[in-house]
C-alpha cells in the first residue's frame, strides 16, 4: 500500500509530466536521427548549454521571490570581456583566480540590482532593464573595439574544451547547491515565504530586503561565474556574447513550472525544463529542421510543454481541493 502511495504521488508532480515529455522528445528524436541518444551527443548536449542550465538555478531563485533578472546575459558579458582580455594581455592567467574573479564581478553587480530592487522599491523589470544596457555597454568598452581569440586563451579554454569534464561539475554543483539550499535551509524556506506573499513573511518576522538582496546576489554569481565559464567553453570573449541569453534561461524555469509571480518552483523542475529545451536546440537541426524555422518550431515546443505543466498544475490543485472538503 506504501509503494502504491509513493507511486501515487510521483505520477501526480508536475516534475513526472516533464519527464514524460523529456522521453517523448528523446524517442522521436532517434527515431528521425539514431545518432541523436549516443553519448557523445548527450555530452554535447550538457556542454552546450552549461551556462543556461547553470544560470537557471538563479532564475529560479529570483523568480521564486516573484520577481525577475534580465540582466543576467550583459552580467556574463561583462565579466566574460573582463577575463578575456586580463588573458589576451597576459595580466592574470591562472584558470582559478579568473573563475573567482568572474564570481567576485558577478556578486558586485547582483549586489547592486537586489540594493536598487529592495531599498529603492524599484520594479525588478525596470532596474534589471537598465543594467542589462549598463553592463553589456561596459563590456564594449573594456573590449576597445577588441576580442579574446582563441590564441589568446590557451590553457585556461583547457578547462571547458570538448572532453573536459569542468562544465559537467560545475553543472552538477550548482544544481546539487541549489537543491540543498531551497529544499533544506531557512534561506531557502525564507525565499518561498517572500513570493508566496511578502507582507505576511514580513510580519512573521522575515527580512524581506535581506532576501531579495541574496538572491540577485546569488543570480549575479552564477552569471559571473558563467561569464568566466563561457570564455573557457567557446574559447573566445567578445562583447556581443550570449546575447539574448536570458530568454532561455527564463523560458528554462518557465517549462519547469516556475510561477512568474513567485512562490512556486523546484531545483527538479528547473533542471528537467532547462533539459528539454536543450534537447529541444539540438534535436532541431539534427532531425533536418530549416535553420529559418527552428525558432519558430522551438516556440511552438516551448508553449505546448508550458500547457501541458499549466494543466497537470491545475489537476493537481483541483484533487488537492477535493481532498480537503472530504
Amino acid at each position: 500500500m506504501k509503494q502504491k502511495s509513493v507511486l501515487k504521488q510521483i505520477t501526480k508532480s508536475r516534475e513526472f509530466s516533464l519527464v514524460i515529455v523529456l522521453i517523448v522528445l528523446c524517442i522521436v528524436a532517434t527515431i528521425l536521427n539514431p545518432s541523436f541518444i549516443s553519448p557523445t551527443n548527450i555530452a554535447q548536449i550538457f556542454r552546450n548549454n552549461a551556462l543556461t542550465m547553470v544560470m537557471s538555478v538563479g532564475m529560479l531563485c529570483v523568480l521564486l521571490t516573484g520577481g525577475i533578472d534580465i540582466s543576467v546575459a550583459s552580467i556574463l558579458a561583462f565579466s566574460g570581456m573582463i577575463v578575456g582580455m586580463l588573458l589576451k594581455y597576459k595580466v592574470l592567467e591562472n584558470t582559478f583566480l579568473l573563475f573567482v574573479l568572474g564570481c567576485v564581478i558577478g556578486i558586485v553587480c547582483g549586489l547592486l540590482n537586489g540594493l536598487i530592487i529592495s531599498k529603492g522599491n524599484v520594479a525588478p523589470i525596470i532596474s534589471t532593464m537598465g543594467f542589462m544596457y549598463i553592463w553589456r555597454g561596459l563590456a564594449y568598452v573594456i573590449s576597445n573595439n577588441q576580442w579574446a581569440s582563441g590564441a589568446d586563451v590557451v590553457g585556461y579554454s583547457d578547462f571547458g574544451a570538448d572532453g573536459a569534464a569542468g562544465p559537467y561539475i560545475i553543472i552538477a554543483v550548482v544544481f546539487i547547491a541549489g537543491f540543498i539550499v531551497l529544499k533544506w535551509t531557512k534561506a531557502g524556506r525564507k525565499i518561498y515565504a517572500v513570493g508566496s506573499n511578502a507582507e505576511a513573511a514580513r510580519v512573521s518576522g522575515i527580512n524581506v530586503d535581506a532576501v531579495l538582496i541574496y538572491t540577485y546576489v546569488i543570480m549575479g554569481f552564477l552569471s559571473g561565474l558563467c561569464g568566466a565559464l563561457s570564455v573557457s567553453i567557446y574559447a573566445s570573449a567578445q562583447p556581443n556574447m550570449q546575447y539574448g541569453l536570458e530568454m532561455d534561461i527564463i523560458a528554462s524555469c518557465v517549462i519547469g513550472g516556475v510561477s512568474m509571480s513567485g512562490g512556486r518552483g523546484s531545483v527538479v523542475g528547473t533542471f528537467l525544463g532547462a533539459l528539454i529545451l536543450a534537447l529541444i536546440t539540438r534535436a532541431l537541426p539534427l532531425v533536418g529542421i530549416d535553420a529559418i524555422a527552428q525558432n519558430m518550431v522551438k516556440g511552438i515546443l516551448i508553449l505546448a510543454v508550458v500547457v501541458l505543466n499549466v494543466v497537470t498544475q491545475r489537476m493537481m490543485d483541483r484533487a488537492n481541493l477535493e481532498r480537503r472538503e472530504m
